[in-house]
């Protein structure tokens, strides 16, 4: 089993910056896309950032140029740095990763979510 652990939510004032991070751990074998989401209160879940394996990362249009996704070197930490964040940006923030298993291919994994609370 892979479990994701993410850190780096809480409280911010309108303007400031956090760094999530998402921890892959367990039997990893093989991890390829992995993602952010984000859920407010009384909304869908929205696909905030993601980054593949290679390739180009893709953003939200609510947070281009405002959040960053990176991952590194081996590949199963995932981070988000937000900058210039706003109140609508207040929400639980979820990781995601596409997890090979074997002999059932890729599997979407979650964490269990991290508050971000944006205050005016």
């Amino acid at each position: 089993q892979v479990q994701l652990v993410e850190s780096g939510g809480g409280l911010v004032q309108a303007g400031g910056s956090l760094r999530l991070s998402c921890a892959a751990s367990g039997n990893i074998f093989s991890i390829n896309a992995m993602g952010w989401y984000r859920q407010a209160p009384g909304k869908q879940r929205e696909l905030v950032a993601s980054i593949p394996t290679a390739g180009s990362t893709n953003y939200a249009d609510s947070v281009k140029g405002r959040f960053t996704i990176s991952r590194d070197n081996a590949g199963n930490t995932v981070y988000l740095r937000m900058n210039t964040l706003k109140p609508e940006d207040t929400a639980v923030y979820s990781c995601n990763a596409e997890v090979y298993y074997s002999g059932l291919g890729y599997l979407e994994v979650w964490g269990q979510g991290t508050l971000v609370t944006v205050s005016s």
